[in-house]
């Protein structure tokens, strides 16, 4: 049996199209409101894929451990431009000490790579690097910056003084007494 076709009233197809043309307008609104998120989330997932995942002992903070772990990118990638823009402070240090890491523990940094974390890290949080394939160890700071935002302290623009050894540090990850967290 055939459907018998109804016509609505011009008030309803109105209403109808009005309707989806305010829904239309709504999810384009929504999908620009949330067009800068998304670069930064499809940007970090990019870089997530791309490199070897970084080993995390302690208790990092989310910002400590998302600005290490994009400090740690950025040296495997020998982008010392992209480091210096983590810096906290913006200032001549930065990019002198940036190109420094990036010669020193550059292509270590594309291999295993362990992050063992230090203080509380509300504010700030002092980072042992161990380099797998180079035996190397480095001491960094992760702190709040300037914008509120998580940045590294890069005050090292002597080359000597930024691939040089922590003291204190033990020579293993973990070796103080810190659990392991995360793979």
């Amino acid at each position: 049996m055939p459907l018998k076709r109804t016509k609505l009233p011009k008030r309803a197809t109105a209403g109808a199209g009005t309707a989806l043309t305010a829904l239309a307008v709504l999810a384009g609104g929504a999908l620009t409101a949330c067009s800068p998120d998304s670069e930064e989330s499809l940007s970090y997932s990019s870089d997530y894929a791309a490199h070897e995942p970084l080993r995390v002992v302690g208790y990092p903070s989310r910002g400590s451990l998302e600005v290490v772990q994009k400090a740690v990118w950025r040296l495997a990638d020998g982008d010392a431009e992209a480091l210096a823009a983590l810096a906290a402070e913006k200032g001549d240090a930065a990019e002198p000490t940036a190109r420094n890491w990036v010669k020193a523990f550059g292509a270590a940094a594309k291999g295993e790579v362990t992050a063992d974390f230090y203080d509380e890290g509300s504010t700030r949080q002092v980072v042992v690097l161990y380099f797998a394939t180079s035996g190397q160890v480095k001491e960094i700071e992760a702190r709040v910056g300037e914008d509120d935002a998580w940045a590294v302290t890069m005050n090292e623009p002597d080359p000597s003084e930024a691939s040089a050894k922590p003291t204190w540090a033990p020579p293993k990850p973990g070796g103080t007494g810190s659990r392991s967290s995360t793979r």
